[in-house]
């Protein structure tokens, strides 16, 4: 055994807060650095861990360390900024090493699977070529529409530009299609996202003068940290904000993350990126697929994908050249992960930002105690946009007082008159109950009596 030989010290992923001594694999001919995946013995099997550094020393004798079975990468494939932040919320979370640095990473790449990542793509057959789609529109048209989406594309469709023109259900209708031998599924490498848009990207509206002055504070600063809460009232235009700081973060071949609180919200954001950038763009969130996600993860890792749009997990995306982050909605809840490995994206985006020199966006019209706390502290700067975009004004709020009002089946008469007026003209109505079916208070409208407990003070 070489005296020299550097102890290796490897994340795994079990609930122990500690890393793991081995000794690097036999006749070892290069310098295992950190960020690399190794397989090692662990108990009586074998698991996949993360090397984070090495060490001269372990508090084990030598002779009862074992080696590294295996190392998976050529090289790491997480870099030295995203392990400096993951070892950092290690500590500051006070979770397991091995859980923490894992989660930067998708479930394949955990597995120990290569990086090279394989997905389904659709193209028509030479009987499908043949087909008259306008024959088939009127009693098959959501066939129709997938042959059209597959006869515009001479290199075929992917999973995701099949559910981003069809939605929910495209995929019994790409079986009838081969049933039909109209079309064929074929596995590729892919590690490119897909285009933004196939269209020129449309322009923005005009920008006000709060809006303004917002995008040239935050552009002034892009090549340096700094945290920004843009408190916006609803209908401000804090999407148009962002969507103008991204558009200059791609003009110098950079990267933006942008997260949002929820799954839900995911698509609209992206629909709107997509409509305005011609830049490629892919989404992370939990509701994709294993192959997806690690395509994705090695599309953002080359740069290929140059817009990143995410829930909470997405903080650890592996940007190679970042350049700006936004989390909207900074207030929300969602943001928090409460299960595993328990962390706060919106902190981890202002860490991540120092770490990168590069500016945070936290956007809310309601933003949160701690934000506002650190603005006052001038750790962040408060950038407000005070009016709604476009000159729109915020809505007529009546407040009534329900002890005059005659009750007709739980709704006052002021309420009932107002949405049959909305009706009669043809509008919507939507009407928020904060309770189903249960009153606080036995209350008479009449002479305002309110029934109280003899015993205690409820009513």
């Amino acid at each position: 055994m070489a005296a020299t030989e550097h102890i290796i010290r490897v994340a795994i992923r079990a609930p122990l807060q500690q890393l793991f001594d081995y000794l690097p694999p036999a006749n070892a001919c290069r310098t295992i650095k950190p960020g690399t995946r190794v397989r090692v013995p662990f108990g009586r099997g074998q698991s996949v861990g993360i090397v984070v550094q090495q060490a001269q020393h372990s508090a084990l004798e030598r002779s009862r360390l074992r080696r590294i079975n295996k190392v998976l990468d050529t090289e790491p494939i997480i870099d030295d900024s995203l392990m400096k932040i993951l070892g950092w919320a290690a500590a500051y979370y006070q979770q397991a090493p091995g859980e923490v640095y894992a989660t930067a990473l998708p479930a394949l790449l955990r597995s120990g699977r290569p990086t090279d990542a394989m997905q389904d793509f659709w193209t028509l057959t030479s009987h499908g070529r043949d087909v008259d789609i306008e024959s088939i529109r009127k009693r098959a048209p959501r066939q129709a529409a997938a042959l059209d989406l597959l006869s515009g594309s001479n290199s075929g469709c992917n999973a995701e530009q099949f559910e981003t023109r069809m939605g929910d259900g495209w995929r019994g209708i790409v079986r009838t299609l081969q049933k039909k031998d109209w079309i064929r599924r074929e596995q590729r490498a892919c590690e490119t996202a897909q285009p933004a848009a196939t269209t020129k990207p449309g322009s923005g509206p005009t920008l006000s003068s709060d809006q303004t002055l917002a995008v040239e504070k935050i552009a002034a600063g892009q090549h340096e940290y700094a945290t920004y809460l843009l408190n916006g009232v609803t209908g401000s235009g804090k999407t148009e904000v962002y969507l103008q700081l991204i558009d200059r973060v791609l003009k110098n071949d950079r990267q933006a993350l942008v997260l949002v609180p929820e799954i839900g919200l995911t698509p609209q954001l992206v629909a709107r990126f997509r409509r305005r950038l011609d830049q490629p763009l892919v989404v992370l969130h939990s509701a994709l697929s294993d192959v997806g996600r690690l395509q994705a993860w090695r599309a953002i890792r080359s740069g290929s994908a140059k817009v990143v749009v995410g829930t909470r997990s997405a903080i650890f995306a592996p940007l190679c050249s970042p350049g700006i982050i936004i989390v909207d909605e900074e207030h929300d809840t969602s943001y928090k992960q409460q299960e595993g490995f328990r962390y706060s994206a919106r902190d981890l985006a202002t860490m991540r930002g120092r770490e990168l020199a590069i500016p945070v966006v936290l956007g809310s019209a309601t933003p949160s105690l701690e934000s506002l706390h650190n603005v006052n502290l001038e750790r962040y700067q408060q950038i407000n946009l005070p009016s709604r975009a476009g000159g729109a004004s915020m809505p007529t709020m009546h407040l009534l007082d329900m002890r005059k009002e005659p009750l007709n089946d739980g709704l006052s008469g002021s309420l009932i008159n107002a949405m049959r007026k909305h009706l009669s003209n043809g509008n919507q109505v939507l009407l928020f109950l904060n309770r189903r079916g249960f009153a606080p208070v036995w209350f008479c409208p009449d002479c305002a009596w309110i029934s109280k407990c003899r015993r205690c003070d409820a009513h």
